[in-house]
């Protein structure tokens, strides 16, 4: 799986961000904003609500550098082929980079990391559109 994982100071990204406490308060406060949203809230299900979240942050931790236990537990990422089932449309795209905004907000990266951080979920939203709106 990609991502950065050294900086110049050999910190890893997560390290430099702060690591768990950090990534869990980013998809915490993402998953507030979905569990709302009209758009996003039906391709979750209640009962796998914990788990999307949980999935989330192991899943980011290991992007930027921390511990691996997203791969150990789930194999390769695969995110198009997880992602497959869901009508991923630019509709959605939009709201999903709506609430991760409003998450960085919450943590208050400083400016290259929130720039690096959300230069990688942009880019992770369009590459994950797999649908057209309805017209």
């Amino acid at each position: 799986m990609g991502g950065v994982t050294q900086r110049s100071d050999e910190q890893t990204f997560y390290e430099a961000i702060g690591g768990r406490e950090t990534m869990a308060a980013i998809v915490d406060a993402f998953y507030e904003g979905v569990a709302t949203d009209p758009v996003l809230r039906p391709m979750y299900p209640e009962e796998d609500l914990a788990g999307a979240r949980e999935r989330l942050t192991l899943f980011l931790t290991q992007y930027w550098g921390g511990p691996t236990t997203y791969s150990e537990t789930r194999g390769h990422p695969r995110l198009r082929m997880r992602h497959a089932p869901f009508l991923v449309t630019p509709t959605a795209a939009e709201h999903w980079l709506r609430h991760f905004r409003a998450a960085l907000d919450t943590v208050a990266l400083d400016p290259e990391h929130d720039r690096e951080f959300w230069a990688y979920v942009t880019h992770a939203a369009q590459f994950l559109l797999n649908a057209h709106d309805p017209e």
